[in-house]
């Protein structure tokens, strides 16, 4: 889930399309108030925050955010129209993780935010990330989009086995072998129908579970 505090509802409503085309949960504000009251009901993966807002400009709302205990682990992207080094430095002194001015390609934009989310689930160690699936592994929870998605014990381990090794083949032994602790040919029945709901759970993102024919499967990027 993702917060955008922009008060041009135009700008507000391409971030947020550009995010849920990404397999993000979006919420929109066009004021400190309105944000500062959903942030008392749940806290987002990450805030993209104008600097230029009605009441409460953007540097205020960065110092609360980065002063409360509850929210001050939040990455926050910073965006303005502003150019000047001096608005740049000040934001990330504040603790803004990235700072993005106007205009800006939707490209860049997203690739901004997967960056900033890479980063702070790394800075958690034990995390993995892989496009809109956030996996803590301290927590033993995961998240697709911001939202969260429960998954039984060999799910998770099936999925943390996959995150751990993007992009490799790994045969159905390899797999059965780390998640089962068996490579029984007679077990893949079992496999299959974890990778079915495991799938399912992950929505559209269950597509970046690859089957390799006759060896097994492999997670990479749609």
């Amino acid at each position: 889930m993702i917060f955008i505090v922009e008060d041009d509802e135009n700008i507000r409503e391409m971030e947020s399309y550009a995010l849920k085309n990404s397999g993000f949960e979006v919420f929109g504000f066009a004021d400190g108030k309105s944000f500062f009251d959903a942030l008392e009901k749940r806290n987002p993966l990450l805030i993209v925050l104008d600097i230029m807002l009605p009441g409460e400009d953007g540097m205020e709302i960065l110092k609360k955010i980065k002063t409360t205990a509850k929210t001050k682990n939040i990455p926050v992207i910073m965006v303005t129209a502003k150019t000047s080094e001096i608005d740049v430095v000040k934001g990330l002194d504040n603790g803004a993780d990235d700072y993005i001015t106007k205009p800006f390609g939707i490209m860049e934009f997203i690739s901004r935010v997967k960056a900033v989310l890479r980063r702070a689930l790394k800075q958690e160690k034990d995390g993995f990330v892989f496009h809109e699936i956030y996996m803590d592994d301290k927590k033993r929870t995961v998240t697709v989009g911001g939202t969260a998605c429960e998954l039984t014990f060999k799910e998770y381990e099936l999925l943390k086995y996959f995150m751990s090794n993007e992009g490799i083949v790994l045969s159905r032994e390899m797999i059965m072998d780390k998640v089962w602790g068996t490579d029984f040919e007679g077990e893949s029945r079992t496999l299959d129908m974890h990778i079915k709901t495991l799938r399912h759970k992950l929505g559209d993102a269950g597509g970046y579970i690859k089957t390799v024919r006759n060896v097994g499967y492999k997670l990479e990027t749609l």
